[in-house]
């Protein structure tokens, strides 16, 4: 099941979600062409939990400054792809509905959250994180919160087929982060190994449904699509 837009109109032009797009490709694409080991690159700059949760390292910068780095790094295309997609889907209705400089605050604030999420989850691992998706995931919290009836355009897989269909928000991202719950379960103490930072995904979600709350403008029109 992949969702690759919705039906949900904005107000205004999403500068900051298109800005955060094209910084995780332009770094995406320093990192494919750059002289050094992307091994090297990635223990430089990826968030390790060890350093995170003891503020001692090895790496070149601070482990807090790690968490913002890590967040514009990716492994693949298939993971950058991912993330930028579902950034580009719900990300303008979140910008819209905070405006520009608290959806900064915003994303940020889930990428910082999701980053500590995952550390706590396997605290002496030394192996790092990298990737918008704690981030991301909390645009998708946030998302579910604001427009659980919003229709999303998904694509389903059936054997050989390929169907179209129009989803509720709510059954889309609901679907999502009940299988990072479940491969969270099954992966837990798999930090050590690396893989998915699946806690990562769970507390970025968690922060979104919490900061967007905190952060959004009560008085502000919200538009429910049906």
């Amino acid at each position: 099941m992949i969702p690759f837009k919705d039906d949900n109109p904005t107000s205004t032009f999403p500068y900051i979600t298109i800005a955060f797009i094209v910084m995780n490709i332009v770094i995406f694409l320093v990192q494919l062409t750059s002289a050094s080991d992307p091994r090297d690159i990635v223990y430089s700059f990826g968030a390790i939990p060890h350093f995170l949760l003891t503020f001692s390292t090895t790496q070149p910068i601070n482990p807090l400054g790690t968490v913002f780095t890590s967040m514009f790094m990716h492994g693949g295309l298939l993971h950058i792809g991912t993330n930028m997609l579902f950034l580009w889907i719900f990300g303008n209705n979140i910008e819209d509905q905070l405006g520009h400089i608290k959806f900064i605050i915003f994303y940020l604030l889930c990428g910082v959250l999701a980053a500590y999420s995952h550390a706590l989850s396997g605290p002496s691992s030394m192996v790092p994180m990298i990737g918008a998706s704690g981030a991301v995931s909390g645009v998708l919290g946030a998302y579910l919160l604001l427009f659980p009836k919003a229709r999303v355009h998904t694509l389903i897989f059936l054997g050989f087929f390929i169907q179209v269909v129009r989803l509720p928000a709510v059954f889309v991202i609901g679907f999502w982060i009940v299988i990072q719950f479940i491969n969270g379960l099954v992966s837990k103490g798999a930090a050590h190994s690396g893989g998915v930072a699946w806690f990562a995904h769970i507390g970025g979600f968690i922060a979104g449904i919490i900061l967007i709350r905190l952060l959004i403008n009560k008085n502000r029109k919200i538009y429910y699509p049906h």
